[in-house]
């Protein structure tokens, strides 16, 4: 399969300019979904969670996990043996050094929501993303369990399928705090960086949000800002393979993200915020000045 030579990446590049072109890397991302939802449904409602080596009792890994990820390095390596491959759980390969300066890479959550699989709710997600140079080609986020991918190319705009059909994504029109939802996440730290999310949540009530929502997968979440059903987003410590997929498949859909002290989103450990873009000034006061109290992203 053949893959164009790049000039170093920029935004809203023609396909041309990319080493593997938006339209090569997404019909692969799509083989990746489906190889790696079938693998979650074989064994969703009847395998059981244990700790990860070396965390704590609510950090949970599953052998579902580590299934689904070789079967995404397997597809990956099959076609593109030249790229690197990021994935949480470290089956495929040792990860890059550097993953921000990668001039072809794959990053995989084999299974976003490991909780919420385990304990057989029907709400996590694959994620898939293929960056350039630390920028995001393509995206897929999967949720096997309702039959739902969410999808987006750079320049291409994102879209939903499901049984009924795809659909573009637009993030909500809203412009102030007191007409959206707020999604949230909570890291597997359950002290300072809770107490911090805590406060920020807190504090958007005092705004009159219609409410607050944590759905335990990220990369879901980030889906439904740039679907419109969340007009705001945030989590003071996301890993990349959280946010790779959802980061592309939001600014596609019209969102803005940022961290949450208002910096560009780098691929490592980073907090993050999300937004319909008009509301993003708005919350990131609210973050930001609660996110010093917060455990540093590392």
């Amino acid at each position: 399969m053949p893959t164009p030579t790049a000039s170093s990446p920029a935004p809203n590049r023609s396909a041309d300019s990319f080493r593997t072109a938006p339209d090569v890397a997404l019909p692969v991302a799509r083989e990746v979904a489906a190889a790696c939802s079938d693998v979650l449904m074989a064994s969703f409602g009847t395998i059981a969670a244990r700790s990860k080596e070396g965390g704590v009792s609510h950090d949970l890994v599953t052998d579902a996990d580590v299934a689904s990820e070789r079967a995404a390095a397997a597809i990956l390596r099959e076609r593109f043996p030249n790229h690197a491959i990021l994935g949480e759980e470290n089956a495929a390969s040792p990860p890059p050094s550097d993953p921000a300066a990668e001039p072809s890479l794959w990053i995989i959550d084999p299974l976003d929501g490991t909780t919420n699989y385990a304990h057989g709710l029907p709400h996590f997600a694959v994620s898939i993303a293929y960056y350039e140079r630390g920028r995001p080609v393509a995206a897929i986020v999967a949720n096997p369990a309702r039959g739902e991918r969410y999808e987006a190319t750079v320049g291409g705009g994102a879209t939903r399928h499901d049984g009924k059909g795809s659909r573009p994504l637009r993030v909500a029109e809203a412009n102030s705090l007191d007409a959206v939802l707020v999604g949230c996440g909570f890291y597997y730290d359950r002290g300072p960086m809770m107490q911090a999310t805590l406060a920020a949540i807190e504090e958007t009530f005092g705004h009159g949000i219609h409410g607050i929502r944590r759905m335990g997968t990220a990369s879901l979440d980030l889906c439904q800002v740039a679907s419109g059903q969340f007009g705001v987003f945030f989590e003071y410590k996301l890993q990349p393979w959280d946010y790779a997929a959802g980061r592309l498949i939001v600014t596609e859909a019209g969102g803005r993200v940022s961290t949450c002290e208002g910096g560009d989103i780098p691929v490592e450990a980073t907090s993050f915020l999300a937004t319909n873009g008009r509301l993003h000034d708005a919350m990131l006061a609210i973050v930001r000045r609660h996110a010093t109290a917060a455990a540093p992203a590392t």
